[in-house]
């Protein structure tokens, strides 16, 4: 008979290692937790089972710690740090994972999984067994023989390493497995805090057991020894056997092996899918089913649009982005992108008619019926993600579920106007809604044939993007969670990203037509799931009269762009290089060496070990020494080779991000640079900016400053307009609050920042000082953001107790404030989302979490998102207004770039004096609240 197998998996062994494979690019969902400890287990447990097909298996993990270790040495694993948040957080769903999967979970407290797992092993071999432990711990090697061995994930990730007698015997040159304990008590060890035999490393290590054979053979011997090395080894003989004492796996838990209990059954496969969908494992579920043979009649991994439960981050559709192949910590992936989706319906299984139109005839046709349609759904297939330098490769219309139509569009300029021109009647009339996923796309590249799309707009990412703020919007997902469907993935027709990476032109038609009718009949049909949704949950109007008319507005000034000097910029990048050089010599000279200033290493080494600036320097995990900001910002003021160091960082990060990188952006067809706002990122409503972030351009010192000089109207007879609200997040707080004091405060035009200092440190107005009102103003700010004692403590001067009596007294002040924050968090946790003054919504899924950590950030959230969308919405309702403004007065005016509470406009000088105050006026009065919104204007 086959033997039988048992695999006995530890725990926290892959749990860490996951986590930290991914440390660099953790896998961070929707909800912002941080899923890269489980990602790693998973991978490895599902790897473990595809591979292997255990007949049993376990998963031991740590309970408390071990007593006995610690009786003995208290300083046993003292050197470890906190647990990373992330990890605390994964243990409970690993927990119901393998629950849901029917795997015992085996944990005691007072021992380590490596005396559960020795204790099982030792007892499984007895019973005919052959015993794999799954880690890879090297200490584990001790307990391997005929029947046991480690079942080792590689370090380069190309395979397993299995470790029996031989492989143990060539590794720690031991004639015996049970000699590694005598290894690990003479070396010690690092990671456990063993502190071994002073001086004695691996070489020596492995001599000695040559020599003696065992710790004790070595201790018997030690007038063999000569030098230092009896000595060290004389006087430390205690602390060698302690350290083999540590080192040894116990074989004596409390555990018994049960056969039955052990076998690999039939999991669960509704709770898996549960928690796979909690944790936004698409492709793990994938994975799952396919491993597992799940079921025809059981559900696919799905959500549905009114439960605020799943909330993927969101993404651009167009480049029909799958979720990133998870890392398996054994060998090869085995979650692959781009597979193909369990139990979902796709091209190859559903019925559908998608029909190439291929000639003049046919096309005048379809267009004759295509204008007799209330609603049509399009997508534009073209040659680049650029919208400036792509062309039509064709046009996929559909206006019935299954059902849809593709024009091809000629490589041949001429020829490829003429055929849009056929199309324009199409997209210029008022009485058809045009649907769309990603439409600004889209219409960016239909202008380049001059064609602006007119009627009403339905874009499904945005409609999906408020219905579901923190999910991601991809048209591929949307459709695997609502319609149960697994588009084909465009990497099918041109290939993975890369130099071999095709084009859709070099595609044949037919797999064209059927790509991209797929697509346009995917949207048509999340149109119709997605429009009743916005209906029940009140967002409508939102959609309607604020989310589609501004992607009309983004889509002008996207296309705009704004007028970079070029020059002033290349002047800039020497005058950096000349200070850069200055900085690294004064700090080469202090330092008395030359070194890399880049490599946190030599940085590290200079500082702490050659200068000694600090008694006891804080290290980071790898064991390096810590050099990050906040830990030199601390140092600066003491010791000028610190500062120095900062500046030349700022200096460099400036030079390399901005003065060099912007240049590079500017587009070579209209010699501007053309920023991507994209409606369906932050959950919260604002905008963000990207390729390049023209939001995030430098303000706070006076290099990063001249970089704004860079930006410049087109000409000299144009100026840059700013319009800005003043404190509008403030504003909103006292709104929303109702707090009297910070009202009347705001109604009288005071200063709030110094009005806030007055009344929190009992002065008059006038007699507040610049550090009261910094203070107030760190206060004030982040109040909405849920500052603590000790985030006030660190962005001030002030100690921990003077912060925390700061905050009481801010709360004292203004007690209505504080009422309200407490209401919101009941009302989030009641509800499950809060809205903002127009009805945006932010689910907080962890709000009643039992994680105190996860919980207080929802809880910050529920505070939070009101104000911050409020904000966005507002500012959202001042450019569509303006927009209709300047072009209704026909104004050679542009509205240029949003950055978060501020406007910048090209302002042509005759225009100048109308146009300042209309501006002003209609962001003041975009939306109406009981506090006066406050616009400042600048010039430039």
């Amino acid at each position: 008979m086959k033997q039988k197998r048992l695999f006995l998996i530890d725990a926290y062994a892959l749990i860490f290692r996951g986590y930290y494979a991914l440390i660099k690019n953790p896998r961070v969902n929707s909800k912002g937790m941080d899923t890269s400890a489980i990602l790693g287990f998973m991978n490895s447990l599902l790897d473990v089972i595809r591979r292997e097909k255990p007949d049993h298996l376990a998963v031991a993990f740590d309970k408390g710690g071990s007593t006995a270790r610690l009786d003995a040495f208290p300083e046993y694993k003292a050197n470890r740090g906190e647990t990373p948040e992330a990890i605390k957080i994964a243990v409970p769903y690993i927990h119901k994972i393998l629950e849901a999967m029917e795997i015992p979970i085996i944990e005691e407290a007072g021992f380590e999984a490596d005396d559960l797992i020795g204790t099982l092993s030792k007892q499984a071999e007895k019973e005919g067994y052959q015993t794999y432990m799954v880690t890879p711990d090297k200490d584990f090697a001790q307990l391997v023989s005929e029947n046991i061995f480690m079942y080792k994930p590689s370090r380069m990730g190309n395979g397993i390493e299995i470790w029996g007698i031989p492989e143990v015997q060539a590794r720690f040159e031991v004639e015996h497995p049970e000699q590694v304990i005598d290894y690990l008590g003479m070396m010690g060890d690092s990671v456990d805090n063993i502190p071994g035999l002073p001086g004695v490393g691996d070489k020596t290590a492995k001599k000695f057991l040559k020599e003696y054979g065992s710790l004790e053979g070595l201790l018997e011997n030690t007038h063999e020894l000569k030098g230092k090395m009896r000595e060290k080894v004389e006087a430390n003989a205690d602390l060698g056997r302690l350290s083999k004492q540590l080192a040894t796996i116990m074989l004596d838990c409390p555990v018994t092996f049960n056969e039955k209990d052990y076998e690999l059954s039939t999991p669960k496969f509704d709770d898996v899918q549960e928690v796979f969908q909690e944790l936004e494992f698409r492709r793990m579920w994938e994975t799952f089913n396919r491993i597992f043979r799940i079921p025809e009649d059981t559900a696919n991994l799905q959500s549905t649009v009114s439960s605020p439960q799943s909330k993927p981050k969101t993404q651009q559709p167009k480049a029909k982005e799958q979720e990133g192949t998870q890392l398996d910590l054994f060998a090869t992936p085995i979650v692959e992108e781009n597979s193909k989706t369990t139990g979902f319906n796709s091209l190859e299984n559903t019925d559908h008619f998608y029909q190439h139109i291929n000639t003049a005839l046919s096309r005048k046709l379809f267009i004759e019926k295509l204008l007799q349609q209330k609603s049509v759904c399009f997508d534009t297939e073209t040659t680049s993600l650029n919208t400036f330098e792509a062309e039509l490769v064709g046009i996929a219309f559909s206006y019935e579920k299954g059902k849809g139509y593709y024009v091809s569009i000629p490589k041949n300029k001429n020829e490829a106007q003429q055929i849009i021109e056929e199309l324009r009647p199409f997209f210029e009339v008022e009485n058809i809604e045009k649907i769309g996923q990603n439409l600004k796309y889209d219409l960016k590249v239909l202008n380049n044939y001059d064609i602006r799309v007119k009627g009403v707009l339905f874009d499904t990412m945005i409609a999906h993007y408020l219905l579901q703020p923190d999910m991601r919007h991809n048209m591929n997902v949307l459709a695997e969670t609502y319609l149960q469907y697994h588009p084909k993935p465009i990497s099918d027709l041109i290939g993975k990203k890369g130099k071999n990476q095709r084009t859709m032109r070099s595609v044949s038609v037919e797999e064209q037509t059927q790509y991209a009718v797929e697509d346009a009949d995917v949207t048509f049909q999340l149109k119709q799931v997605f429009e009743p949704k916005l209906k029940e949950n009140n967002l409508t109007e939102l959609f309607q009269n604020i989310e589609m008319p501004l992607l009309r507005v983004l889509t002008k000034m996207e296309l705009e762009g704004i007028q970079l000097d070029v020059d002033f910029l290349q002047s800039l990048t020497q005058d950096l290089n000349k200070d850069i050089i200055y900085l690294e010599s004064a700090i080469y000279k202090t330092a008395d060496k030359d070194f890399n200033l880049a490599s946190p290493r030599q940085l590290g080494e200079v500082l702490f070990d050659n200068l000694k600036l600090v008694e006891k320097p804080k290290k980071t995990k790898t064991g390096q020494y810590a050099t990050g900001e906040e830990i030199l910002s601390k140092l600066a003021n003491e010791h000028p080779i610190v500062a120095n160091i900062l500046e030349w960082r700022g200096l460099v990060k400036l030079k390399n991000t901005y003065v060099e990188a912007l240049p590079k952006e500017v587009n070579h067809k209209t010699g501007r640079v053309h920023t991507t706002f994209s409606q369906a990122v932050a959950a919260t409503g604002r905008l963000s900016s990207n390729n390049p972030n023209l939001q995030n351009i430098p303000i706070r010192t006076e290099r990063g400053r001249q970089v704004r000089k860079a930006f410049v109207p087109r000409n000299s007879d144009f100026t840059l307009l700013a319009a800005d609200y003043s404190q509008i997040e403030l504003r909103l707080i006292a709104e929303l609050s109702g707090d009297e004091t910070m009202k009347q405060s705001f109604m009288r035009g005071e200063d709030i920042h110094k009005a806030t200092a007055a009344n929190v440190f009992k002065v008059a107005l006038d007699e507040v000082t610049r550090e009261q009102r910094s203070h107030a103003k760190t206060v004030n700010f982040g109040i909405i953001y849920g500052v603590s004692a000790f985030g006030l403590s660190q962005q001030t001067n002030l100690s921990r107790k003077e912060s925390k009596e700061l905050i009481d007294t801010y709360y004292e002040t203004y007690p209505t404030l504080k009422t309200y924050i407490s209401e919101q968090v009941n009302l989030a946790r009641d509800q499950g989302y809060v809205e903002t003054l127009l009805g945006r919504r932010r689910y907080l899924k962890n709000i009643n979490s039992r994680n105190a950590i996860v919980r207080a950030a929802d809880e910050r959230n529920a505070v939070n998102a009101p104000i911050q969308g409020s904000a966005a919405d507002i500012i959202k309702i001042a450019m569509i207004n303006i927009q209709k403004l300047l072009e209704n007065g026909k104004y050679r005016s542009k509205m240029l770039l949003q950055v978060h509470d501020e406007l910048v406009f090209d302002i042509h000088k005759e225009e100048l004096e109308t146009l300042k105050p209309l501006i002003k006026e209609t962001m003041e009065n975009a939306y109406i609240i009981s506090i006066p919104l406050i616009v400042d204007v600048g010039l430039g």
